[in-house]
């Protein structure tokens, strides 16, 4: 699934194209696609045409693009969802799910598409809310936590939570209520850059300690940006449909029985919340009491 920071290439890549556009239309071809918004495709289409996008913004791993009604569209790529920017004659792909055309037609216009082979993903129209960081949000994401990239992230706050929390650091750093957009992949790479294993006690963790993960969610996010962030497959893409390559430079995630990069240790798999933790034995050792 795109975590943060291929979310938030895609954002980038929309800014430029999208940003002042006004809709002409939007199609709805699956209405799985809008199945998150509560009054039907009709009404989802219906908030669009007319609007006037304004620049994209981010949360986490949810996208939206505020509206000049109040509202925004707020995208979430689930498992495989692709928003593709192109020239409106091109063939449909595949699994096209939602298509919006924009005013500017004609000679050097382009579309908008949503594109979604496991229908995982989703878009709605929604009103903006005040967030829990009091930044202005979609409301049906205005209890999520802000994200690490995002200058209202209180890291003082998030020690203190962390402390009370009673849980796994890699379960914590998933919890979208304490911090938002960390995912499987950069739990695991900042917890190796940290030199702390995913069950290390959250109540146990000291303040230097909680600053070597949040600097090494920070590191390994920014250095996936500078990269157009990770593919595994050819469904994650930016909006001109190119697959990041930060896979290339992942230091403990999916690199089971590989030399660790600091100490040479086999990189170890473990079983974790019906999916997979990686992790040094040697430079993120085990703690004497473990929380899952």
């Amino acid at each position: 699934m795109p975590e943060l920071p291929e979310v938030e290439v895609v954002r980038r890549g929309l800014d430029r194209w999208v940003t002042g556009r006004t809709v002409a239309s939007a199609e709805v071809l699956h209405t799985r696609a809008v199945r998150r918004h509560a009054e039907g495709p009709a009404d989802f289409a219906g908030r669009l045409a007319g609007r006037t996008m304004q620049a994209p913004r981010r949360r986490g791993k949810y996208m939206w693009i505020p509206l000049d009604s109040g509202e925004a569209l707020l995208a979430h790529l689930g498992m495989s969802g692709q928003l593709l920017v192109g020239e409106p004659d091109r063939p449909d792909e595949k699994h096209l799910r939602v298509r919006v055309t924009f005013t500017e037609g004609g000679a050097g216009g382009f579309d908008l598409r949503f594109v979604d082979q496991r229908t995982f993903g989703h878009l709605l129209v929604a009103e903006e809310a005040a967030g829990t960081a009091g930044t202005p949000v979609p409301e049906p994401i205005a209890h999520i936590a802000a994200d690490p990239l995002e200058e209202v992230f209180d890291d003082e706050a998030f020690y203190r939570a962390l402390r009370r929390r009673r849980t796994g650091v890699k379960r914590a750093l998933l919890d979208q209520s304490l911090i938002s957009g960390v995912g499987n992949i950069y739990a695991d790479e900042a917890l190796w850059r940290a030199r702390l294993h995913w069950a290390r006690p959250t109540e146990t963790l000291t303040r230097a300690e909680v600053t070597r993960v949040l600097e090494g969610v920070r590191e390994v996010m920014a250095a996936a940006l500078a990269v157009g962030g990770t593919s595994f497959d050819s469904l994650y893409v930016n909006v001109n449909g190119e697959s990041g390559y930060f896979d290339r430079s992942l230091d403990a995630y999916g690199r089971r029985d590989e030399p660790c990069r600091r100490c040479g240790s086999a990189i170890r798999r473990d079983e974790f919340m019906n999916r997979s933790s990686y992790s040094c034995p040697t430079c993120q050792p085990r703690p004497r009491r473990a929380r899952y």
